[in-house]
């Protein structure tokens, strides 16, 4: 029987790596490491940063594969990504049989945490046959980016919403809630919405040495974050940012001006 340990990492911080996930990655037989390319080399490299610092087991094996590419040209998004998954979990599956066999314990690291925004456990549960599943929790890029800024995500006995740069640019700004937490933008979808009252707390690279942070009302912090996004796409040739938009209504904004 195929064990399966899902385990956030965090953000890039190796220090943000759990007791749990240490043991659950000394326990692994086989560690998957993805390949996205050489433009995002980089996530692959701090997944093996990872492995050296807290590897004590000399009989776990790392092995690298190329992950497929999702066609972004699909005008059917949903479908599009159904099929990536598809591709996705018989790459897996292909691995763990030229490795493993039919038994063992395996190991994927997880940017952030395999809970929010992201599809590792529908892919695992696509394997034939089904692995037994364990998830490690990890440090997301919610949290990672409230610590940079210092502030609290919600206001004292309000909601928030979480959601994705897509559904903001397509639904506008959400109801009923005075806080939006955006992940998943391949874009600036902030620079769809109207600026008035409202607040951003920006980052890109959570918890890497190069992290980047900007804060500010959204009308004046909006062009520095579309050039520091710029900026660093170009050096890094990849990035994953994340941010915060509050309505002040009236509200005292802290740590907004950085």
């Amino acid at each position: 029987m195929i064990s399966f340990s899902l385990i956030g990492i965090g953000n890039g911080n190796p220090e943000q790596i759990t007791l749990a996930a240490i043991r659950a990655l000394n326990a692994a037989d086989l560690i998957l490491i993805p390949l996205k390319g050489p433009q995002k080399s980089d996530l692959a490299g701090l997944r093996r940063e990872i492995c050296a610092r807290v590897l004590t087991n000399p009989s776990t094996r790392i092995v690298e594969f190329d992950l497929p590419q999702r066609d972004a040209t699909r005008e059917d998004y949903a479908g599009g990504v159904d099929d990536w998954h598809d591709a996705i979990a018989a790459d897996w599956s292909e691995q763990i049989r030229g490795h493993l066999g039919e038994t063992g314990r395996v190991a994927l690291l997880i940017w952030g945490d395999p809970s929010l925004f992201d599809s590792s456990l529908r892919i695992a549960r696509r394997l034939d046959p089904q692995p037994i599943i364990e998830v490690i929790p990890g440090i997301t890029a919610v949290q990672a980016l409230c610590a940079a800024h210092a502030i609290p995500l919600n206001d004292i006995g309000e909601p928030f919403f979480v959601t994705t740069g897509r559904k903001l640019r397509e639904q506008g700004w959400p109801p009923n809630t005075d806080t939006v937490v955006v992940m998943l933008d391949g874009g600036t979808a902030f620079e769809t919405l109207d600026p008035t009252d409202l607040h951003i707390w920006w980052g890109a690279y959570l918890g890497m040495d190069f992290e980047t942070i900007v804060s500010g009302p959204l009308l004046e912090a909006a062009p520095r974050i579309v050039a520091a996004r710029q900026q660093a796409r170009t050096k890094h040739g990849w990035i994953m940012d994340t941010y915060i938009l509050k309505r002040s209504t009236g509200k005292a904004i802290t740590n907004a001006s950085r």
